[in-house]
């Protein structure tokens, strides 16, 4: 199974976004209703009027969402010519030019507010990701990951956008990897949580051994003891343990222990994970940090479509 977090963006973008026939053709529905009309272009625009513009930054952030924007023209507004002026990754100032585009005016006015909500929520979730790794600093070995509290339709998208921002993708979702959470163990004692995911990893074997992928096994525990006993299962069936709102001193605990089993499993920090608390989080020694709030946080950057 490719390693996502290998994946140069580009080829993220093909991995996580390659078909965005469904929901660019669902946006089109959306303004455009079903008889594909723009009322106002119609009434107010020549039929033969052509248009060029600007796609620009009203304030500065880290960009993403140029990459889809072919996926949106060649529904919207297949004879309109695109040209990124920079790439999904970047940091723009306010003011700086995005993109330019050519063509049709009816067309490119009927796309340009798919194109723009496109590019400010996602440019939104990079730049709240870069934040959060700014916030982090270096020399720790902690990096931050997403998780599945994205918008419906866009993971894959707002995943990527996580990507462009310095932060690493997480599961997909529930398809191609297992994460055994609280949930999955309520009202279970630290041993018998132990019995359960080694119950559950053998259950993962068995689907690697006909062909199942599984990129990885995590086990969520909310105390030391449940930690412990996930460690007695052996490194060779669980790869990430997943210590849940843990302070900073039981997470520097949690490391401890890990390293004394000398088990060679990962451990993720999540659960008040904010600006203000990743720096020291990420000092206790944990290899991940994930949290939501770099996705259902993120305030939209502020971009606009002006004529060239």
């Amino acid at each position: 199974m490719t390693d996502l977090n290998a994946l140069s963006l580009p080829e993220l973008f093909a991995a996580l976004c390659g078909d965005l026939g469904p929901l660019v053709r669902a946006m089109h529905r959306e303004d455009l209703g079903p008889e594909g009309l723009d009322l106002t272009g119609l009434a107010a625009v020549g039929e033969s009027a052509r248009l060029e513009a600007v796609i620009a930054a009203r304030e500065g952030g880290v960009i993403c969402g140029l990459a889809a924007i072919p996926a949106v023209l060649a529904v919207f507004a297949p004879g309109v010519r695109f040209e990124a002026a920079v790439h999904d990754g970047d940091r723009a100032e306010g003011g700086a030019a995005l993109a330019r585009l050519e063509g049709p005016a009816r067309e490119l006015l009927a796309a340009e507010r798919s194109m723009l909500n496109l590019i400010g929520r996602l440019s939104g979730v990079a730049t709240r990701t870069a934040e959060f790794v700014r916030a982090m600093g270096d020399g720790t070995r902690a990096r931050l990951y997403d998780t599945r509290k994205t918008t419906p339709g866009l993971r894959g998208l707002e995943k990527y956008a996580v990507r462009c921002g310095g932060g690493w993708c997480h599961r997909l979702g529930l398809h191609d990897a297992v994460l055994i959470k609280d949930n999955h163990l309520a009202g279970l004692t630290a041993r018998e949580v132990g019995e359960r995911v080694r119950e559950a990893a053998a259950r993962v074997r068995a689907m690697r051994q006909a062909g199942r992928e599984v990129r990885f096994v995590e086990v969520e525990v909310d105390s030391l003891e449940q930690l412990e006993a996930v460690l007695c299962v052996g490194a060779d069936l669980v790869d990430v343990v997943l210590l849940d709102n843990m302070p900073t001193a039981t997470l520097r605990e949690a490391v401890q222990r890990r390293d004394a089993a000398g088990a060679p499993i990962e451990l993720e920090a999540s659960g008040g994970v904010t600006l203000e608390t990743i720096r020291e989080i990420a000092k206790t020694g944990v290899e991940r940090i994930s949290t939501g709030s770099i996705t259902h946080h993120a305030v939209w950057l502020d971009v606009g479509m002006d004529e060239a």
